[in-house]
């Protein structure tokens, strides 16, 4: 079956049987909290988080290409004044199914809404994992680079010709770590914390990430007219962001409501799109 640039309504164990082997690029999605959403999912416990899961990863890497990459925005919840492992134990059973941790990046949540509890702050950031099938991926990380600033020049002053070789020794970098490699340069790249917003706009929805995040991971991690998977579509964030960036998507949601809002907002961006290079991602401060 064909669901190239498609928004199905089901749930993606099912669904995704529907996919070929090895066809996707890139997965991203941010799927349910346990014990969230009860009218949608169930209300998965997080003892039981996941196996319901890792049930749906199996799917996602028979779908993924060798050289694809799946990112997956989670976090644990509180559970009884503690946090709860089923990340952690979510991680441990999809490395069993063969998948590799490849790298952690953390969404900082610039706007993140106020709140008092008695023993803890509120919470400002989010994990996105980076898993991969092999150690070999597709990854452009020149798309992703930021302006350098004069960061280098303000660490070189506090550091001899001396310093300078002890440090890179010490690193044992052949490049990336001696700073005086990066003086005069441009751009640089940038470190895995990404500083955005979250999305206030759609009040339909209340977990929305911003479109400049699954934006940022599709441009280091695809080409154009790549094939993007998001198996929690949601309100269809990530599937605006591969249409803006001339890339194919498939969409899977399974609340009625949520495939509404997403056909809505995606026909909305098809009729009002703008070529990508006149798009500007102000929102997208990325740390270097």
């Amino acid at each position: 079956m064909n669901f190239i640039n498609k928004l199905i309504e089901g749930d993606c164990l099912e669904v995704c049987k529907g996919i070929k082997d090895n066809s996707i690029d890139l997965i991203i999605t941010s799927p349910p909290y346990a014990d969230a959403r009860e009218w949608h999912y169930g209300g998965i416990h997080p003892d039981k988080y996941a196996a319901w899961f890792c049930e749906r990863t199996q799917e996602f890497l028979r779908v993924l290409k060798p050289d694809g990459t799946f990112i997956l925005n989670v976090k644990e919840k509180v559970v009884n004044g503690e946090r709860h492992t089923y990340v952690i134990e979510t991680i441990l059973e999809m490395k069993k199914q063969g998948w590799l941790w490849t790298e952690e990046f953390i969404w900082h949540k610039k706007n993140c809404y106020p709140g008092k509890w008695p023993n803890r702050f509120r919470d400002a950031w989010e994990r996105c994992l980076q898993f991969n099938k092999n150690r070999k991926f597709k990854m452009f990380q020149e798309e992703v680079m930021v302006p350098m600033g004069n960061w280098a020049e303000k660490r070189l002053k506090s550091l001899g010709k001396n310093d300078v070789v002890r440090f890179e020794s010490r690193t044992k970098s052949k490049y990336g770590k001696n700073i005086s490699n990066w003086i005069g340069r441009k751009m640089a790249y940038p470190t895995n914390v990404l500083h955005l917003s979250t999305e206030c706009s759609n009040r339909n929805h209340s977990a929305v990430f911003p479109v400049a995040l699954p934006e940022w991971f599709i441009k280091l991690f695809t080409e154009e007219d790549d094939l993007v998977l998001d198996p929690f579509a949601g309100s269809g964030t990530t599937g605006i962001a591969a249409l803006l960036m001339n890339r194919n998507y498939i969409l899977i949601e399974k609340n009625p409501e949520f495939c509404k809002i997403a056909s809505e907002r995606i026909e909305n961006e098809r009729r009002n799109k703008k070529p990508y290079q006149e798009r500007i991602f102000s929102d997208s401060q990325i740390t270097v």
